[in-house]
Parts: C-alpha cells; structure tokens; sequence
C-alpha cells in the first residue's frame, strides 16, 4: 500500500507568490536530504514448505539443462526453477500418477489468455506449449509424468508471474516517478501454495493488490464494448443538457451511459428524463465532476474521450496496482494526487475521506511514502532560503516594516512566520520524513477546496479538515481531547507532539480505479504521466 501544495494567490496585500513554496522545508532549509522513513517490506507471500500431496513421482535433475538448451528463450527462470525442484526433492508438481493434474490446464488458460491482464507481450514457445498440452497430441503423452511438460509449465508459471504479478523492473518504477516501496514475492512458495489448492480455487488469491482485480474485470467489460462498435462521438446541438430537454443528442447521452452501466437500461427516448438525471449524476461522481445531473461541456467531452484510451488507463493502473504491496492489515494513509483526496484507513479498511490540495504541474507533488511521526500545531513556517533571497530581502529593501507587516521575523540567519491566522501552514502541520522536503498541512485558504480541480500549491499536500485528521493520529493519546487539540490549534506559540504509534503514509498516483461501490472511477492524468507508462509497458512487452 504510503507534502495519497500551495496556490498562486496572495494572501494579503505585498505577500505575493511567497506562499508558494511554503512547504518546501519544515526547517528553514530548502533541501533536507532524509531516507525515507517507511521500512522497507519484508516478502508479502512468505509460504513455507511443500504444499502439493504427489510425492512418489520423480524426475532426474539433468533433465533440468536439457531443458534450458532446448528452450533458451526460458533460461532467466533457471535459477527459479533450480530452487523450486531443489526444495521438492526433484517431485514432479503438475502431475500425478494418473497424469497431468487439472491445475496444469488451468495456468495453462491463464498464459494463454495473458492480454486479459492488461499486458502485450509475446509468449515464448506457444506452438509448443500448445502441443504439449493438446489432448490429442501424438507428439507427447500428457497422461505419463513427462519432464519436458513439467519443465514447461513450470517455466511459463514464472514467466507468468514475472510480467503479471511483478510488471515492469525498479528502473520503470524510477522512470515513472514512483517511489513506493515495491513489493516482493517468494514464487516458488507462492507456486506451492497454488497446487495444494483445490483446481477450481487455482490462482484465484493472486499476490497484488485488490485493485489489480476489479480493474481486470472493468478492462473485459470495456474491451467489449469497443468491439461492439456503438462507442460514436456524441456532437452537441446546444450548450447544456438537463432535465425535460428533448433531443436526438439526448439519445446519444443515453446510449453512451447505457454501455458504461450508468444508465440501467436504454428506451432510446430523446426526453431527458429523471432516470437520466440520475445516470448522469452517477457518471460525474465516477469522474470527480460536480454531480448536478446537468452534462455540460465538460461532461461531453468526458464522453468523447476515445474508448481506446479509457482502455489504457486502466491498463497503466493495473500496472501501478502490481508495485503495490498485497496487503498492509494496520493502520495507514493514503493520498491520491490525481484524485485529490486524502484516504484514512484502518486494518486496511477505508474509514474516511477528505479533500486536499496538491502541487501543480510545475511542481508537482512526489510519489512516496514516509512515516508520520509529528503533529505541530500552531507552527511557524521557515521560509526558505530561495523565497528569503528572491522575495523576502527585495521587499524588506522597498519597505522596512514588511516583516512586521507580515507576521515575519528574523530567527539567526533565516526569516520565519509567526504562529496566527494569518500563516501560510495555518493552525497545524504533519510530518512524514522524507526526501523530498513535503509535509501535510492546514490553510488559511480554505476557497480551493470546494473545486473540481486541486492542483495549486508548490508539493506540500493542504488538507481540508485538519482538526479531524489531529484527532485522528493521535486518537491513542486519550490526553489530547478533542478540547485539548482545539486549544493548541489557535495558540500562540507552537507545539510539537509526537505520535506514539507512527502512521505510515503512502502519496500515490491512481488515475482509475474501482470505488466502494463497485464503481469504475477515472480522474485526469494531471502531471501526464499514464501515456509515458504505457510507453513504457509496450517497450517492455518486447523483452523475453
């Protein structure tokens, strides 16, 4: 699974642009070079043992380079292979006394429908995997244990596993700017644990994150509907559309929202009746749009948006989802960039939601994780040194009093805002060590929350309900009441306050995914960079 950002506006008058790096240095320095605080995780699957009941039937172990000179393409997976028969003591796992188990078949599907997971990649030997596996096949028996059959099924699993449940290298993860911990997977124990399973049960528990899933099942749907070729783009004949309008575009609206599920059913009918008021107001919600029932513009072109392209979203998303770890089980936060949203979860369930800010497209907001660890209320905000040089000393120069004027004083060599309403962290702040110099935090500027669109601020993350998020970290300490933190929020003087159990946070970057409801949601690529992933996915799919 974890500062899940200031705005170009002044706050008063002379106080232009300066609020903009404000979160940039909880210190006063412009840089702070800090390892991030998360702990690395340990494997997500850790499956001690030997799961699958067939002990009698063996194979020799020079089968093992023959294979690898037969199928060299597969040889990356040697030493995988090598410590999974290794621990087996060289027991056949895909066939029993009476042949191929049923497992087998399965995975076998699963290699072979591969693009349902959102991947192109070329398989490797499929014209041989197919007769090995071919029932009618005379080339080989699959109703005697065969060391070239077992080889190969065990080859592709971790071929399989390699590009479906890992995805692309730490070098991809880099390039995208991520910077979560990645998970890591036993898989041979992991293989293990597949067999013992009942064949019906097989690969069903896959090692990703739950996500991973629901956008599979969208990624079919979707795929779907572009092969019916009824996805046409809708062309508006007036600006707005709402309840008891008629139109033949009303159909066009209809039939779109029909296809994505929205709409329950089709009458075709041109009246915009309350039925689709209600579709309409479900598809907003899915897209972060104001849910007024009313498409507009922006709702058109939402629809218009190529379905080829909803396709690759979700498929970028599926590849984020396999980074992931498989599961937290405690307490963390989780802040989604292109969402705008600030998640609080507990046993790794969502508990509740608020909005934030994050940083703009020039400065935008990083990928990462760190450990909250610290709530200061009532903070000062140590201006960096790059504000305090460009900014802060010209002004100081034109106006000798602007520091008075502005709530700011000299502390050594430095230059900081004092604790008040009028503070550019507003009542309190929350720190994660980090790189990257980001932090949550309050504002006096509370106008931007109610918008659509969030991306203002300079990395920092602003929230929108600090008090409760107070309450929240420090919901163990029963000595900071509800009083006792409204207190320290409007003091004079600042107050820093460890956390007794810190709380990890993960600052991630989701533009689809599958809500409570089951519903698909999309949000837009703000810092642009699903296309570079997918890129990246395409380039990587052409690696054996």
């Amino acid at each position: 699974m974890d500062c899940k950002k200031f705005s170009a506006f002044v706050l008063f008058a002379g106080f232009l642009s300066i609020s903009l790096s404000s979160c940039r240095s909880s210190n006063g320095k412009e840089k702070e070079i800090v390892i991030d605080s998360l702990p690395k995780p340990a494997n997500d699957i850790t499956l001690p043992g030997n799961f699958s009941t067939q002990t009698k039937l063996k194979f020799d172990s020079i089968a093992i380079p023959a294979f690898f000179q037969q199928y060299p393409l597969l040889k990356p997976f040697e030493k995988d292979l090598i410590g999974f028969y290794k621990s087996r003591t060289f027991t056949y796992a895909w066939f029993d006394q009476k042949g191929l188990i049923e497992q087998a078949g399965n995975l076998f599907n699963r290699i072979e429908n591969i693009s349902d997971e959102g991947v192109t990649v070329q398989l490797l030997y499929e014209d041989e995997f197919h007769k090995m596996m071919d029932d009618d096949s005379t080339e080989i028996l699959t109703d005697k244990a065969n060391p070239t059959v077992e080889l190969m099924l065990t080859a592709q699993y971790f071929f399989y596993a390699k590009k479906i449940w890992t995805g692309l290298g730490i070098k991809g993860m880099k390039e995208s700017n991520w910077d979560l911990p990645r998970k890591k997977l036993a898989y041979d124990a992991f293989l293990d644990s597949l067999l013992e399973q009942p064949s019906s049960a097989f690969m069903k528990n896959e090692p990703v994150f739950r996500q991973y899933g629901l956008l599979k099942t969208f990624l079919k749907q979707y795929r779907s509907i572009e092969e019916t070729g009824k996805w046409k783009p809708i062309q508006p004949d007036q600006k707005t559309y709402r309840l008891n309008d008629s139109s033949k575009v009303v159909t066009e609206i209809r039939e779109h929202l029909f296809l994505l599920g929205d709409l329950a059913s089709n009458n075709q009918s041109h009246l915009f009746d309350a039925e689709l008021e209600m579709a309409v107001k479900r598809f907003q919600q899915r897209y972060g749009i104001k849910d007024d029932g009313i498409v507009g513009q922006s709702m058109i072109t939402e629809l218009n948006y190529p379905l080829s392209k909803r396709i690759e979203q979700i498929i970028v998303n599926m590849e984020r989802c396999r980074w992931l770890p498989v599961a937290l089980n405690n307490d963390y936060i989780v802040v989604n960039i292109p969402d705008y949203k600030f998640h609080a979860f507990e046993n790794d369930s969502l508990a509740w939601s608020m909005n934030v800010v994050v940083g703009t497209v020039l400065n935008k907001t990083a990928i990462f994780n760190g450990m909250m660890d610290n709530v200061v209320f009532s903070p000062y905000w140590n201006i960096p040194a790059s504000i305090k040089n460009k900014e802060i000393l010209p002004a100081i120069r034109r106006n000798s009093n602007y520091l008075e004027k502005n709530n700011m004083e000299w502390n050594g060599n430095m230059i900081r805002q004092k604790p008040g309403p009028w503070n550019a962290l507003g009542k309190v702040k929350f720190l994660f060590p980090n790189s990257h110099s980001i932090y949550l935090h309050d504002t006096p500027s509370k106008s931007l929350f109610s918008r659509d669109k969030r991306a203002f601020s300079h990395g920092c993350i602003r929230v929108e309900d600090p008090k409760r998020l107070a309450m929240y970290v420090l919901r163990r300490q029963p000595e900071w009441t509800e009083t006792r933190i409204d207190s320290a929020m409007h003091a004079e003087k600042e107050l820093s306050v460890k956390i007794a159990k810190p709380i990890p946070v993960f600052i991630a970057y989701f533009t689809s995914w599958v809500d409570r409801e089951g519903r698909l949601n999309f949000r837009n690529d703000i810092y642009k960079r699903d296309g570079r992933l997918a890129e990246m996915m395409i380039e990587n799919s052409k690696l054996k």
